[in-house]
């Protein structure tokens, strides 16, 4: 799955709860929906056992620190759950996530990757 443009660092989500705790879950709202609707859009199948969650994620530059840039993670796990792609983003579901980083100036985004780790179910 592809989002594309960037989402918000950690430190723009803790700006934006320390401003009005309002403004910091219409973020969250805003961005779990942007990855739900990337996932419906692109068909992705659905999971029902153990799964690995790779993220490749492009930015336009070297700014952000790499762990505020992964903590957007959330948004697209739970997008994920709302789109019927995960049953649920716990311990149960997901097993092991991977963080890689790169740099595109003309083209920010996430590539996103499902991989089932148990397929003999």
């Amino acid at each position: 799955m592809v989002i594309e443009g960037r989402f918000p660092s950690l430190n723009d989500y803790v700006d934006a709860e320390r401003a009005n705790r309002h403004v910091g879950a219409k973020m969250k709202r805003r961005e779990t929906a942007r990855a739900e609707a990337a996932a419906i859009a692109q068909c992705l199948p659905r999971f029902a056992g153990p799964v690995a969650v790779r993220f490749l994620w492009v930015e336009p530059n070297r700014r952000r620190d790499l762990d505020n840039v992964a903590f957007a993670k959330k948004f697209v796990l739970d997008g994920l759950v709302a789109a019927g792609v995960l049953e649920g983003d716990g311990q149960r579901h997901v097993v092991a996530l991977q963080d890689c980083f790169e740099v595109d100036p003309a083209n920010p985004r996430v590539m996103v990757e499902v991989v089932d780790v148990d397929p003999g179910r």
